[in-house]
């Protein structure tokens, strides 16, 4: 009975992929293909973007789903469940790290050494108590990102040299021509996988994530409604 009940959502399935492969083939690689909460409507995923069509794949729809009843953005749950990331797959011995306090409330951000947004968003982190960030650099953003980046990691004091370059503007050294850069070109992989499109992003440690920066104050309250679950010892 299981399987009678799928048959038909793999039929859709592939017709619905063959039917954009047809039709669209200058259109990204379609990732994901299933029904949504409206009967007769297919969500299509690319990356972390939805769309929406028809059984057989001949009408496209660009927006957000709702549940009027509900009053849910289905289209933003799911969109915030694809974007959930498991806080400690990530490979920390990349990042540049401070903390205040106890540092018993972890914090994850990608950023580009000359993203403003980054910049205000750092001195925003200033103002957090017992709090450990964990910054993934990714030169992202052209000019001199790329150098900037390198010279700061490959400084002796790496974090002291970021947080004088975000909070003070002052440049890093010159970097050594030994240094092992290769945490960068796995910084950026990585944002790839976890669909990074902008800086800073924010990961927060119960998975969920904030595209954007946001203020200390809104951080905060953020991280006072985690649930996060209990860290093995």
């Amino acid at each position: 009975m299981l399987l009678a009940a799928c048959l038909p959502a793999f039929a859709n399935e592939a017709v619905i992929r063959k039917s954009f492969a047809e039709r669209m083939p200058t259109a990204p690689k379609i990732d994901e293909v299933r029904p949504s909460a409206m009967p007769g409507l297919w969500e299509i995923r690319i990356g972390n973007e939805l769309r929406y069509t028809d059984a057989t794949g001949t009408y496209l729809l660009e927006g957000e789903l709702i549940d009027i009843k509900a009053k849910k953005n289905l289209t933003e749950e799911r969109v915030n469940q694809i974007n959930r990331v498991d806080f400690t797959t990530l490979p920390f011995k990349d990042a540049v790290v401070w903390k205040s306090g106890t540092g018993k409330r972890r914090i994850a951000v990608f950023a580009d050494p000359n993203c403003g947004y980054c910049k205000r968003f750092e001195k925003s982190l200033q103002e957090l108590k017992d709090v450990t960030v964990y910054t993934f650099i990714i030169p992202i953003l052209g000019g001199d990102s790329a150098e900037k980046t390198r010279a700061i990691w490959c400084a002796k004091d790496r974090t002291g040299v970021w947080l004088g370059w975000m909070l003070k503007n002052e440049q890093p050294p010159k970097p050594p021509a030994s240094c092992d850069d290769a945490a960068i070109e796995r910084n950026l992989a990585l944002s790839r996988k976890i669909h990074v499109n902008g800086t800073p992003a924010i990961l927060l440690e119960d998975g969920h994530r904030i595209p954007g920066a946001v203020g200390a104050v809104e951080l905060e309250k953020r991280l006072q409604t985690l649930s996060v679950p209990a860290r093995k010892s």
